[in-house]
C-alpha cells in the first residue's frame, strides 16, 4: 500500500513539472529599467485582486523558496502595516511548487501571515517577471509612477532591514 502511495505522488509531481522552454523563449522580461508595473494584477494569499497603486515606492520580489522564508521572516518581524508605510509591496512567486504542496501546505501557511503577499501563480506571468532576473535573491524594483527607476538585488534579511532604514 505504501509503495502504491508512493507511486501515485511521484506520478502527480511529474505532472506538475512541465517545460514551456519554447514558449518562454519568446517571452519579454518585465522587471526591466523603465518598464511600468502599471500592468500588475495578480491575487494576495487571501485571494483578493491586487495591483500596484500609485504611490508605491519599492516592489520586492522572491522567486524561490528560500529566497521567500528570508521575506516571511523579516516582514513576521515588523507591524502589520509596515508595507503601506513604506509605500511597499511583498510579491511571491509561488509557481514553481507542485499545486498539492502549494494548496495543501504553501496558501494555507501563507493566509496565516499577518502582512499581505501578492502572488505570482500563474507560469506566463513567473516566466515574465522572472526573466533575467537572479532567482536566488531578493529581487528589489524602485518605482515612480509605476515606472521601475532601479532593480537591485539582495541576499538577506539584514540588506531588506538597511533598504527600509
Amino acid at each position: 500500500m505504501k509503495n502504491i502511495f508512493l507511486i501515485v505522488l511521484l506520478v502527480v509531481s511529474f505532472l506538475g513539472c512541465s517545460s514551456n522552454s519554447k514558449e518562454n523563449a519568446t517571452l519579454k522580461p518585465k522587471l526591466i529599467k523603465g518598464n511600468s508595473l502599471a500592468d500588475f494584477k495578480v491575487k494576495d494569499q487571501h485571494e483578493k485582486p491586487q495591483t500596484i497603486s500609485d504611490d508605491t515606492k519599492i516592489v520586492f520580489f522572491s522567486f524561490s523558496k528560500a529566497i521567500g522564508h528570508t521575506c516571511n521572516e523579516f516582514l513576521s518581524s515588523k507591524p502589520a502595516d509596515f508595507l503601506q508605510k513604506h509605500n511597499a509591496v511583498y510579491v511571491a512567486d509561488v509557481t514553481p511548487a507542485p499545486s498539492i504542496i502549494k494548496n495543501m501546505f504553501i496558501l494555507p501557511d501563507l493566509k496565516e501571515l499577518p502582512f499581505t503577499i501578492l502572488l505570482i501563480n500563474d507560469e506566463t506571468l513567473s516566466s515574465e517577471y522572472s526573466k533575467g532576473v537572479d532567482k536566488e535573491s531578493i529581487v528589489v524594483v524602485f518605482l515612480n509612477d509605476k515606472k521601475i527607476t532601479d532593480i537591485k538585488n539582495l541576499k538577506t534579511k539584514e540588506d531588506l532591514e538597511n533598504l527600509f532604514k
